[in-house]
């Protein structure tokens, strides 16, 4: 199939023409060919690498508007009797977290699940779209240690 090229980002609330399930890893992106959910591929070409957000929406030439859908991926489900201390550690890592009222929610990671484990936690394997919070300056992602575009070090 012949992709198209995207001009740029929305916000969500536009009617959607096609879906795009994208795992959290791969929501962060500049230019990828895409497989919409109706199969249909697609080309994501933007100016800068961009975090697409879980509801938002990519726009086609032509106008029509691609909802941005976070992927089912295993996911660690977090909960227990002092979460605002599971959490500390948690970010201490530079972890990215989905915070819930009552539970977390990271990437599957047998470290840190042993970690929480130890800490107290009841830790829970499961498949679920994942949607962590963006990063304190603004929209967007946390970098952790080799994460990002441009790694930094600092010790614990």
């Amino acid at each position: 199939m012949n992709a198209h090229d995207f001009g740029h980002v929305l916000a969500g609330g536009q009617e959607a023409y096609a879906q795009v399930a994208l795992a959290y890893e791969d929501r962060l992106l500049r230019r990828k060919r895409l497989k919409l959910c109706d199969g249909l591929a697609v080309l994501l070409d933007l100016e800068k690498v961009t975090n697409l957000e879980h509801g938002g929406a990519l726009v086609l030439p032509d106008g029509r508007h691609v909802q941005i859908v976070a992927a089912p991926e295993a996911v660690l489900v977090i909960s227990g009797s002092n979460l605002p201390r599971l959490a500390w550690h948690i970010g201490n890592r530079h972890t990215p977290c989905q915070i819930e009222n009552d539970h977390l929610i990271i990437l599957h990671d047998h470290v840190l699940a042993q970690m929480l484990t130890h800490l107290g936690a009841e830790v829970v394997l499961l498949t679920l779209p994942f949607t962590p919070e963006g990063g304190a300056y603004g929209h967007g992602r946390t970098f952790g240690h080799s994460q990002g575009p441009a790694d930094h070090a600092h010790e614990h």
